[in-house]
């Protein structure tokens, strides 16, 4: 009976063991890797170098940066509350504002969301002044001295009126149905020294501006009359006075078959039949073909021209975004910049850019011919407080 029972306790043991399901993973349970590090430590892993943002990569790369260029927009940056609020507190009642209605128009006045507008007060004592007002609220306006300056602005403003009203005209000129909305003048007219109260004065000018109402309420500045004499760009004077510097300005370079076997002196002329002569800007771009040679040279000619109107010859993306329907502008307006190396220096990130005419500036990166007005908007830069940035002690060339 025992050797049975054997035989019967060793076949039920082999029953069960077949069976059963996990009888297959209870046999490797003991072999368990759960031990063994499957990923890479965290401080071993190789860092992904994370897209440089449109917000804060250069236009430029460090061999083709121009210092003196890259700080005129860093001054702009350190001016920036003193210019909008200078021009805000100047449109309000008696030149004052109170403090805690100030607190909300960060972007209007040009102070960072969440600071307090004191501290940006503080930096320029010569120029705002903060009391407590009767109601026993606390205000800030203009001090005395700022009042007075505001006046000389005022009689320069009305010496160059003039010539303000001839940089309309122009502009007028070269957009592409001789009309522009006068809002869009208006949102640009520290470009241009427009004094703030144009859209009354150009009511005097009735032989050279129409001013339209159109359905939705909207009002349109129209030329009266085309002036022939001044429909002479910048670069056509230039050109009558030297022909070779405004050929080796720009270049638009074609691609052509190696089979023509060209050498290097045919190579240079087929290219120069492509470079001159640009097209006037003060012709009809709207009736060239978009993509062709003659349209590109049309748009290059045509920015040309805006930024010589310009007080600093220079105009940030937004300027010329605003009059993009007006003067026939593509969205490849960046990159066709970007091609004429010799004439346009593109500064700032690639999503707030400036563009400066290389020429209007000196060695040093000082305008060669500085209007009344960019004479007075230096004064009181030095009148603020603060040191007129030179243009070498912010960019350094390293």
């Amino acid at each position: 009976m025992s050797i049975w029972r054997l035989l019967w306790t060793k076949s039920t043991t082999i029953s069960k063991t077949s069976t059963s399901p996990n009888s297959t993973f209870s046999q490797f349970r003991q072999l368990s890797t759960s031990f063994l590090v499957t990923k890479i430590p965290k401080k071993f892993r190789k860092k992904r170098k994370k897209k440089d943002s449109p917000r804060t990569k250069l236009v430029q790369t460090q061999p083709n940066i121009i210092p003196y260029f890259e700080n005129i927009l860093v001054r702009d940056t350190h001016f920036r509350f003193l210019t909008k609020t200078k021009e805000f507190l100047s449109k309000q009642p008696h030149h004052v504002l109170r403090l805690d209605d100030a607190g909300k128009l960060h972007q209007q006045l040009g102070f960072p969301r969440g600071r307090k507008i004191v501290r940006s007060l503080q930096r320029h004592p010569s120029i705002f002044e903060i009391y407590r007002h009767t109601d026993g609220k606390m205000w800030f306006g203009f001090t005395d001295f700022m009042e007075q300056l505001l006046e000389e602005e005022s009689c320069i403003m009305n010496q160059m009126e003039n010539d303000r009203v001839n940089v309309v005209r122009k502009l007028l000129m070269i957009s592409k149905d001789k009309r522009i909305p006068l809002s869009k003048i208006y949102h640009n007219r520290l470009l241009f020294g427009i004094p703030e109260d144009f859209r009354d004065r150009i009511r005097k000018y009735e032989d050279y501006f129409k001013v339209v109402v159109e359905e939705d309420g909207k009002r349109i500045v129209e030329l009266v009359n085309w002036d022939p004499t001044l429909a002479v760009s910048a670069l056509e004077k230039e050109y009558m006075v030297d022909e070779d510097k405004v050929k080796r300005a720009f270049k638009f370079p074609i691609k052509h078959g190696k089979a023509l076997d060209l050498d290097e002196g045919d190579e240079r002329k087929l290219n120069l039949l492509y470079t001159l002569p640009l097209v006037s800007p003060y012709s009809n771009g709207s009736e060239l073909d978009l993509w062709t040679v003659e349209a590109e040279k049309f748009r290059v000619g045509l920015i040309h021209e805006f930024l010589s109107l310009t007080l600093e010859k220079r105009a940030y993306i937004h300027n010329l975004v605003e009059f993009k329907d007006e003067f026939c502008l593509t969205k490849h307006t960046y990159q066709m910049l970007l091609k004429q190396p010799r004439t346009f220096y593109l500064a700032g990130t690639e999503m707030n850019w400036c563009v400066f005419l290389k020429d209007a500036y000196r060695e040093d990166g000082l305008l060669l011919n500085k209007d009344p007005q960019v004479l007075f908007n230096e004064k009181l830069y030095g009148y603020a407080g603060m040191k007129v940035l030179e243009p070498t002690s912010l960019f350094n060339e390293t």
